[in-house]
């Protein structure tokens, strides 16, 4: 039951925050390791996603992909953020501009949490069942297959 009150808050948090701005500004992170490209399952999204979140008004990017990452998988350490590409994406009435940042020599200690489920380390090329086609397009743009485009 609570976590079912939990995970309700957290879609209604995320509603608010649409509803409120209509500009949401995110950050999202290619963690590489051995050339496999790190995605994670949300509890309340289905498919295979790059991690990463909500930047918070008057954050900056970087510092908000490094508190994201230290949230959803528990990131230790990595090198600073480089930022791969920023893109828009429409939202219903909302955009979204997301950062989309490389995260190099991360550590983390991931334990499944009320956010994400779970954690793959997949080939770009060839990416889970139920990847959407925004990832697999941002990983063929890391692969180099693609260039890189202005919408997500």
């Amino acid at each position: 039951m609570r976590r079912r009150l939990e995970r309700w808050v957290l879609c209604l948090k995320i509603a608010a925050q649409a509803v409120l701005s209509p500009v949401a500004y995110a950050a999202c992170a290619l963690i590489v390791r051995d050339g496999k490209v790190l995605l994670v399952r949300h509890s309340y999204v289905p498919g295979w996603l790059l991690p990463g979140g909500g930047i918070a008004r008057g954050e900056a990017a970087a510092d908000a992909i490094l508190r994201e990452m230290k949230e959803e998988i528990g990131l230790v350490k990595s090198s600073p953020p480089t930022l791969f590409g920023l893109y828009s994406r429409r939202t219903g009435w909302a955009t979204n501009v997301i950062a989309l940042y490389l995260l190099d020599d991360a550590e983390f200690i991931f334990v499944p949490n009320l956010e994400i489920r779970e954690i793959v380390f997949t080939d770009p090329l060839r990416p889970p069942d139920g990847t959407p086609n925004s990832v697999r397009r941002r990983l063929e743009e890391y692969a180099g297959l693609q260039p890189k485009a202005a919408y997500w």
